[in-house]
């Protein structure tokens, strides 16, 4: 993969987590737009001819929901903090599998990782 692929999977990867923190933000069209443009990979001109619309009002549209994204990640920083979040809670999760103290903490460290992550039972 090259550079300029690299670049634009990762512009990809970071709209659409944007996009999962801040969609109901977007006007409908946005959601739309974006939905079609980073979800489902369609290209500018097959999204144009979908709505009857020019190409160029397809970028508009595309490039104004972006800026909109970024400005809420500016302002709102969920996105950042997830990513941090989740480098916290790697680290826990290594030292978790590696603690040869008490199995039973071993396992209760490891249920507590899985708790914050969304993949576990409630908290007892």
């Amino acid at each position: 993969m090259n550079m300029h692929e690299t670049d634009a999977l990762a512009k990809t990867n970071r709209i659409n987590m944007l996009f999962d923190f801040y969609e109901t933000l977007l006007t409908e069209k946005q959601q739309t737009f974006l939905k079609y443009y980073f979800h489902d990979d369609y290209s500018l001109g097959e999204i144009a001819a979908e709505f009857d619309i020019s190409r160029q009002a397809v970028y508009e549209h595309v490039k104004r929901a972006e800026a909109v994204l970024e400005s809420c990640e500016s302002k709102l920083q969920l996105l950042a903090k997830h990513e941090a979040a989740e480098r916290w809670l790697a680290k826990l999760d290594h030292m978790a599998e590696r603690f040869a103290g008490d199995s039973d903490m071993r396992a209760e460290l490891l249920a507590i990782v899985q708790g914050l992550r969304g993949e576990g039972g409630s908290a007892t």
